[in-house]
């Protein structure tokens, strides 16, 4: 029996169903939570399914989450979309159900789980969800609204097909799901808007970025300059992609100070191999998309010391 049979197997078994993703939410992160849920509730209407996790912010388009408590978790199946590691894991409660699955694309450098199913070619954890009802789409339905979240998590987490994860197959899954009748137009727009004061911020990033002659950048955000724009540093997750649009940047990192004074780091590449720098920091990822964490400056210099080092090898 495969992993797959495994937790198709497991979500007959049980009556509730709790779905939690990873904390700071994503696209892919909420339309691979979302997009399950869905298809789970359209094919086994029986059932409770319910999303666990915080706030998700400006993505309250694509989903919110339901008010679940510790006793809802007794005798319940737990599944945990697009999330490498059990620290990452938003919500609390997520170890007391009867069982636990991973459903995931990262590196599977911190397995946990019951079950795991870590398909690191797939372009999104969305992807995978649509593959999940594609091999069993005799039993299970796909809705136009769980069509409408799988293909915003494919959508984000490629760059709007951009990033190389994005396979022959990923394109053929994302036509797949544009033929369902929800508005890819309006989706796209609300994916890539961004609130006036972030926009406003945009311009301090391009003012300070620090950048070598070899394509290696960064950016510090000190935690005051977020208060003077009352911005949050959930708000900051959309100038990420803002360096890699400079043509002479290879590889960089957003250094968000936060308010105990310690950073948040994001890492982006366009070849050099970043999740073993991420790794060394408390963090890990992608190799080409990565998240750590710094405690000072001093850490953060090391950080940006790596990515200069990265960049110089790969060229």
């Amino acid at each position: 029996m495969t992993v797959q049979d495994k937790i198709i197997e497991a979500i007959k078994k049980y009556n509730r169903i709790i779905i939690h993703r990873h904390q700071s939410p994503d696209p892919d992160a909420l339309g691979s939570q979302g997009g399950l849920a869905e298809i789970i509730r359209a094919s086994y209407p029986e059932k409770e399914v319910l999303l666990a996790g915080g706030e998700v912010g400006d993505l309250d388009f694509l989903v919110t989450m339901d008010d679940v408590t510790p006793e809802m978790y007794q005798g319940s199946l737990v599944i945990v979309t697009d999330t490498a590691n059990a620290p990452r894991i938003s919500g609390e409660n997520y170890d007391l159900g009867d069982q636990l699955i991973k459903i995931d694309h990262h590196p599977d450098d911190s397995p946990y789980g019951d079950l795991s199913w870590v398909n690191t070619e797939a372009s999104s954890c969305s992807e995978i969800i649509y593959d999940f009802y594609d091999l069993f789409k005799s039993e299970l339905v796909l809705t136009t609204e769980a069509a409408r979240l799988l293909y915003a998590g494919i959508v984000g987490d490629t760059g709007r097909f951009m990033y190389p994860a994005t396979t022959a197959h990923t394109l053929q899954v994302a036509a797949y799901l544009r033929q369902l009748d929800f508005d890819a137009p309006l989706l796209n727009r609300q994916i890539s808007e961004m609130p006036y004061k972030v926009a406003k911020l945009s311009g301090y990033v391009l003012q300070n970025l620090e950048m070598t002659e070899e394509g290696a950048a960064r950016i510090i955000l000190p935690h005051s300059v977020l208060e003077e724009n009352n911005v949050t540093d959930a708000d900051t997750s959309a100038l990420i992609s803002l360096p890699g649009q400079i043509d002479t940047v290879v590889s960089w990192g957003i250094f968000v100070e936060q308010p105990t004074g310690n950073y948040r780091v994001r890492l982006r590449s366009k070849g050099p191999i970043i999740n073993e720098i991420a790794k060394n920091h408390d963090g890990g990822g992608h190799p080409l998309a990565s998240g750590a964490k710094a405690k000072d400056l001093s850490e953060v210099d090391a950080i940006f010391s790596e990515i200069k080092l990265a960049v110089v090898n790969y060229k």
